[in-house]
């Protein structure tokens, strides 16, 4: 096993709005962000990657603009938006319930 784990269902765009709450990126800067925090165990695929990127932007919880990389490649690069960062909030605190929910359960003997 070489520890990597799934994505949860239903976090990625969780996930996506906290990179961008970080600093603005790329949509490969936002997966090599996720994979480096989690220590290379959570991956994060181009095929869903690219369409939850537009899906924030549709909701109006990113924006976007062609900048030059640091390779001199135009690349997207997204951006959290004051909606986006409310959203994060209750996707987090969302999660941290559920998450102490189900940790309850684990713990629980008999």
């Amino acid at each position: 096993m070489d520890g990597r784990v799934e994505l949860v269902p239903g976090t990625l765009d969780m996930l996506v709005l906290k990179a961008l709450s970080v600093e603005p990126l790329h949509g490969f800067g936002i997966a090599r962000w996720i994979e480096r925090i989690t220590g290379d165990r959570l991956t994060v695929e181009e095929g869903a990657l690219y369409p939850a990127l537009h899906r924030l932007e549709k909701r109006g919880w990113l924006r976007s603009a062609w900048e030059r990389s640091e390779r001199g490649r135009r690349a997207r690069v997204y951006q959290l938006t004051a909606e986006g960062r409310s959203e994060l909030e209750r996707l987090t605190a969302r999660w941290e319930g559920s998450a102490w929910a189900v940790q309850r359960i684990l713990d629980a003997e008999g």
